[in-house]
């Protein structure tokens, strides 16, 4: 799947330039499928095969229930998995659940694998994944009022079912997202292990069923792991995996050149070239699931202004910063959803660049002369802080506003962004939104629904609109109203609407992997030359 054709041809050229071909890209879940072989990869495993990945941000939990933030997956997912998988091709497959139906509109069956086993040595049970669905959804079902709920939008609990190791998951009306939700959302914890132990050692401990499991965890510094040894799939390859992280581009990729890791992620397209004609080294790359936004709190001036939303919109060339500050590795958004997704319109085109339009719809709006800031999560996406910096300055251009930046640390940002309480939210501010669903629905639902973990705009019309999507059981309708919501959006300017991310990673050429959509870099599904 790819962006517009202006983002694929600038990406092409570049590779072209840089001598690296373009990875070809696997698509989100934990392994899995009627193909796989429990036996497969089983054997000797070199206890001294190690592997380093550094990334942009460091975990904030180890709780994979009590988080938004792709960077704590990327670790949790070492060692915990989802309850379905997807394949290649994006479809949904098995992974912990080996067959799911629907039952009726408000009921689906997963059938639950046996002979699974938790890292400390218990069997996985339906009663583990009826338990991991309701802590997500239910704030008195696990300690925990999950961030997460929206990610199971509609799913009301779940429960064992009378017979065939099977669980079944109810919703308040039809649901059309159930499986693409829990191939992407809801990792499975043993409930006994959790409800045995207090909320802060469940965010320092792990016991999943991955293949991956926790030997340290040093907070904002490292987690490292070693191989399961009875994973279901068979034991991982590579023994020994660590994760760090670093704010700084720099940091990661003199860390790469230097033999120190064997993953740096987010590299700077500026510096693919170098890292490209490096002998030991090689650039990857995937057009990515997670757009780049700037949302704008409906409820406070200036943004309470379609006017003045639209404006900003106006305001910034972002073909200009596609090609000065990304090098083509961007595509220009239009809607709060990408290509290839259901849901997504095909007839929004970006707001152009028009600052004297921009103008006048400041005017217009009886917001002149306003000052505002931008948030920014310092160093989290590729190139965000750049491109922030671009779009705060094309603002600031403009003769009757001004505008400012304001570096956050990512963690404590997102903490504010998803705490429930919209006053807290900053009312300008830069973020990331990644969804490996593939349907509009789950772009849509969390930021434009009341009552989400972090909405940041309500319009009644739209409102409805995607909550009438969210229950309409015929594929055509459905897909009729997303669309529709992402025109609406698009009117409204409910964000300024910036790019789809490209994921860029620097990998040593002992290790051989191809990057995934989802920004996950999975240890499992790496080998060694």
């Amino acid at each position: 799947m790819t962006g517009n054709n202006n983002g694929a041809v600038g990406r092409r050229s570049f590779l072209a330039y840089a001598g690296a071909a373009a990875a070809t890209a696997t698509i989100a879940g934990c392994l899995g499928g009627d193909d796989t072989d429990p036996d497969e990869g089983e054997g000797e495993v070199d206890e001294d095969s190690e592997l380093w990945i550094s990334q942009t941000q460091d975990p904030t939990t180890l709780d994979p229930h009590d988080h938004r933030e792709t960077t704590t997956d990327n670790v949790l997912l070492q060692a915990y998995e989802l309850h379905l998988a997807r394949d290649p091709d994006g479809e949904i497959t098995d992974g912990l659940v080996t067959d799911w139906e629907i039952v009726d509109d408000d009921q689906h069956r997963l059938t639950v694998r046996e002979d699974v086993s938790f890292h400390e040595g218990d069997d996985l049970a339906p009663e583990d994944c009826a338990f991991s669905i309701n802590r997500v959804v239910d704030p008195d079902a696990g300690n925990l009022e999950s961030p997460q709920a929206d990610q199971l939008a509609g799913v009301t609990g779940a429960e064992v079912a009378d017979d065939d190791h099977a669980v079944v998951v109810h919703s308040e009306g039809a649901n059309p997202t159930v499986f693409a939700n829990l191939a992407s959302y809801c990792p499975v914890v043993q409930e006994s292990w959790v409800m045995d132990r207090e909320p802060e050692e469940v965010a320092e401990e792990i016991n999943g069923t991955g293949p991956y499991q926790l030997e340290e965890f040093v907070a904002d510094e490292y987690t490292r792991f070693t191989a399961f040894e009875d994973y279901w799939q068979g034991q991982a390859e590579i023994y020994e995996l660590t994760i760090d992280a670093s704010s700084e581009s720099s940091t990661r990729i003199n860390s790469l050149q230097a033999g120190e890791i064997d993953v740096a992620t987010a590299v700077p397209p500026d510096d693919a070239p170098g890292i490209d004609a490096d002998d030991d080294l090689h650039i990857a790359d995937a057009p990515s699931t997670r757009i780049l936004m700037l949302p704008m709190r409906y409820d406070v001036e200036p943004f309470d202004s379609q006017e003045f939303r639209q404006a900003m919109n106006y305001a910034i060339d972002f073909d200009a910063i596609i090609e000065s500050v990304l090098n083509g590795f961007g595509d220009a958004t239009a809607q709060p959803t990408l290509e290839g997704y259901v849901g997504h319109n095909p007839g929004l085109d970006p707001y152009p660049y028009d600052p004297d339009r921009a103008e006048e719809l400041i005017e217009e709006s009886g917001h002149a002369g306003e000052e505002i800031e931008l948030h920014v999560p310092a160093g989290r996406y590729l190139q965000s802080d750049e491109i922030a910096q671009a779009c705060v300055g094309y603002i600031d251009d403009l003769d009757n506003v001004t505008c400012n930046i304001e570096m956050r640390d990512f963690g404590e940002l997102a903490g504010t962004l998803l705490d429930g309480d919209i006053e807290t939210t900053p009312p300008f501010f830069l973020i990331g939104w990644g969804n490996t669903t593939f349907d509009a629905q789950q772009n849509l639902y969390p930021w434009f629904t009341d009552g989400t973990s972090q909405y940041t705009f309500i319009d009644d019309d739209l409102q409805g609109l995607i909550r009438e999507a969210a229950s309409e059981t015929d594929p055509d309708e459905r897909e009729q109203m997303l669309m529709d919501a992402c025109e609406m959006a698009h009117e409204l300017a409910v964000f300024v609407f910036l790019n789809r991310e490209y994921l860029i990673y620097g990998i040593n050429d002992r290790i051989e992997w191809e990057p995934r959509q989802d920004e996950y870099s999975l240890a499992y599904e790496m080998s060694l030359r």
